[in-house]
């Protein structure tokens, strides 16, 4: 510990010199900085393009709303803001050499016409970004989908991003192009979420109307983002409204919420300090409201209950910089799931992040600092209770230095959590750990333009405390704008993780979503090989291609392979605890680690394509998806596919505004995926426990063992559901919206199945047609 902390200091002064240095150096150009905010709320207007009119100059905003343009010659130009929903803007400045001027622009949001389209910095972004295996989400996007139960929800959209696949309405998770969840790594405003989906599959701990942006990284992130092996989640949320106090109350068949925001200091002339507040808050009465409404399904009702509470204030500087504080409590109850396992997880957070920009310098410094707690507790019908709990904090300073066209970022982290574990495989031998580790790592990124070459390498160095291991993970982006409508990219990468799942990846319907820390006690050999790391490795490769068919029509195709050279997983087989004589090589009890360790090492891969077509016009949304994908395990023995390897999946989301006063939206969501692998029954068998050495075996009765196949080679019915939903706003007031929503799930009733239970010789199928009725009421 002393180390690190002295590696960290060393890593901070570090990073502040630069910081400092590239702020005192002086050039022959000047800069043009600042944030673009929306008049009406005072919210960042976020993915915008400014430009210097009749030049090539510009730049885009980021998630804070922030810009540069920099390495500008002296002279007298027009400042442009050409953005889709708002009033251009073109302002007259004049620019001096080595001088920056601090600029915050304000937009209007102008009356809807459909019948004039402006450029939308979504295709600028793409000429000017490497954009590689991410889809960046919206609000509006959100709203899109058909909803489940009346509510927008992340969960539900995430569906309908290529390369994820979605395992189950009830207890599913979201695998991305082979990762399992645990790999796949969620941040909220900068603090690692440990669950961030509730036990029904169907919704998110994130309420939809808080959301500013969501960055969904299928594979290939840059080095800003470590300590995952497949995918990122990056949301951001909203800072509340600066100009008035507004709200939104919601309540349909599953559930209801409440979101009130509003200044706490009001600023004045868009010239001084303010502060804004949000607090978000919604609960599902499923459980209760099933009874009623969805008795057909279950007569006992869905036994899924959830409460999510979200709060966050924001204190706004008068040049942009500002301080977050926010705070969450999410929790989830299932009682009972399917007759076999009482269910219970509850997370609390406490968090802050900050932005900074220097009134001298083209650059801003960002940091979050954040703690969260999270247990998960589940109880079977054996009584053998399982737990899981994770808590610890996460720290980031990142600090992004603009000029030109060009970026220079880098940053250090430092994560250090406690994990607690119990639990009991098919042995009933107990399997437990209590672990606490420490995370430190440093990172740089450039991002370059080279004639028609977008050039981003970045490095990232992870060390594991805890594994006494430090990993080197470069990573490289890149794209060639082959045509001003054609472009191909790239990017690969070396990624790493300490934590592993507290179920195994081979468990097809388990609601217990637990953490565990690396273990240092791996076999020592894999496949007659060394084994020289404890930490899970894969190794990323991708290439795709952008191409903008027409005007509104834009279509991307990426080819992806990722090899996880390196997995840990729990050993389902253990019988022997590993103490002597069993680790003993000379004693002749000794038993191999396949029968004594706690976890076994495996490999695999990921391989396929996605291709995504968007059109969006008008009135008029349309999104399609279709990916190709396969995934493979190793282990000790033998190759198997894992249960979420679905080789077809297509999704088809369609929505569309009517009405003179586009009060009406229609939408559809056509979802078909083939059949997901699976272990096949060979037979029964009396399993006796043998418990007592007097016992008789003739007297004794035991209980219902199972043969099964081998593992995975058997495929379920392919699934298919049309979902649909309807949506009506009336305007009763000048500030206040009624918004009624009808939608039907599973519209043709058809009957996908989730698994077969072979002990009790039962089928249990996915949702079946299902009706939901919501409104929500905006004031």
């Amino acid at each position: 510990m002393p180390l690190i902390k002295k590696a960290l200091k060393i890593f901070i002064l570090t990073a502040l010199l630069l910081f400092v240095a590239f702020n005192s150096a002086r050039s022959q150009y000047g800069t043009i900085k600042g944030f673009v905010y929306e008049k009406e709320s005072g919210e960042p207007v976020i993915y915008t393009t400014l430009y210097l009119k009749k030049t090539s100059l510009g730049a885009t905003t980021d998630d804070n709303g922030f810009f540069v343009i920099s390495k500008i010659p002296p002279g007298n130009y027009t400042l442009m803001i050409t953005f889709l929903g708002y009033d251009s803007l073109a302002i007259p400045v004049t620019v001096r050499a080595d001088e920056i001027i601090n600029k915050k622009l304000i937009l209007h949001k102008n009356a809807i016409d459909l019948d004039v389209i402006k450029i939308t910095a979504e295709r600028e972004e793409a000429r000017q970004e490497t954009k590689i295996s991410i889809t960046k989400i919206t609000p509006k996007q959100l709203k899109q989908i058909p909803t489940i139960g009346g509510q927008a929800d992340l969960a539900q959209y995430l569906q309908v991003i290529p390369g994820v696949i979605f395992t189950g309405d009830q207890g599913g998770q979201l695998y991305i192009r082979g990762g399992s969840p645990i790999q796949n790594k969620v941040l909220l405003d900068g603090m690692v979420i440990y669950n961030p989906f509730h036990s029904i599959g169907l919704f998110s701990v994130f309420e939809t109307d808080i959301i500013r942006n969501a960055d969904v990284y299928t594979g290939g992130f840059g080095a800003e983002y470590g300590d995952r092996i497949s995918s990122v989640m990056d949301i951001t949320t909203r800072d509340g409204n600066k100009k008035k106090f507004t709200g939104k109350f919601s309540s349909s068949t599953f559930g209801a919420g409440l979101l009130l925001e509003g200044p706490l200091s009001k600023e004045i002339e868009n010239n001084s300090n303010s502060t804004s507040f949000i607090v978000s808050f919604k609960n599902s009465y499923l459980a209760q409201s099933s009874k009623i409404f969805y008795k057909y399904i279950d007569s006992a009702g869905l036994p899924f209950n959830f409460t999510d509470l979200y709060a966050k204030l924001t204190f706004n500087g008068i040049n942009g910089s500002k301080l977050n504080i926010f705070g969450f409590h999410y929790d989830d109850n299932v009682n009972n799931y399917q007759a076999l396992a009482d269910f219970n997880w509850k997370t609390t957070g406490i968090g802050a992040n900050f932005v900074v920009v220097p009134g001298n310098s083209a650059a801003i410094m960002e940091g979050v600092a954040a703690y969260s707690d999270y247990m998960i507790t589940m109880v079977d019908k054996d009584l053998l209770p399982k737990q899981s709990e994770i808590n610890g904090f996460n720290l980031g300073l990142n600090f992004t230095y603009f000029f030109g066209k060009d970026q220079f970022r880098y940053g250090i982290e430092m994560q250090g959590f406690k994990t607690n574990y119990t639990f009991y495989n098919s042995a009933k031998r107990e399997l437990s750990q209590s672990e606490s580790t420490t995370e430190i790592a440093g990172y740089f990124k450039y991002k370059s333009t080279v004639g028609k070459f977008l050039l981003e390498p970045s490095v990232r160095i992870q060390y594991y405390a805890s594994l006494s291991e430090m990993s080197l993970e470069p990573r490289f982006a890149m794209k060639f704008l082959a045509t001003d409508f054609l472009r191909f990219k790239f990017a690969g990468g070396f990624y790493s993780q300490n934590l592993i799942d507290a179920k195994s990846d081979r468990d097809v319907v388990n609601l217990f979503y637990g953490f565990l820390s690396g273990p240092d006690n791996l076999p020592e050999t894999f496949k007659g090989q060394e084994v020289t790391s404890k930490l899970q490795k894969a190794q990323h490769a991708i290439f795709g291609i952008e191409c903008d068919i027409m005007k509104y029509v834009t279509a991307n195709l990426e080819f992806y392979y990722k090899n996880f050279s390196q997995l840990s997983n729990i050993n389902r087989n253990k019988i022997f605890d590993d103490v002597e004589p069993y680790n003993n090589k000379t004693s002749p009890d000794y038993k191999p680690d396949y029968m004594r360790k706690d976890f076994i090492i495996e490999t695999g891969n990921a391989y396929g394509f996605d291709y995504s077509m968007k059109y969006d016009f008008k009135r008029l949304y349309i999104w399609a998806v279709y990916s190709l994908g396969y995934v493979n395990r190793t282990d000790e023995f033998q190759d198997y596919v894992p249960h979420f390897d679905r080789r077809h999946n297509v999704n088809l989301l369609l929505s569309y505004v009517l009405g003179g006063k586009l009060d009406w939206e229609l939408s559809f969501r056509w979802n078909y995926g083939s059949g997901f692998p699976f272990t096949e029954t060979t037979g029964y068998y009396e399993k006796l426990s043998f418990n007592d050495i007097n016992q008789s075996i003739p007297n004794s009765n035991g209980q219902l063992g199972v043969l099964y196949g081998d593992i995975n080679t058997r495929r379920l019915p392919d699934y298919h559901r049309l979902d649909v939903s309807l949506k009506k706003k009336f305007f009763v007031a000048r500030n206040s919206v009624l918004e009624t929503t009808l939608s039907i799930t599973n519209v043709y009733n058809r009957e996908n199945l989730f698994y077969f239970n072979t002990i009790r010789n039962e089928r249990v199928n996915q949702l079946p047609f299902m009706p939901s009725f919501g409104l929500s009421l905006t004031f």
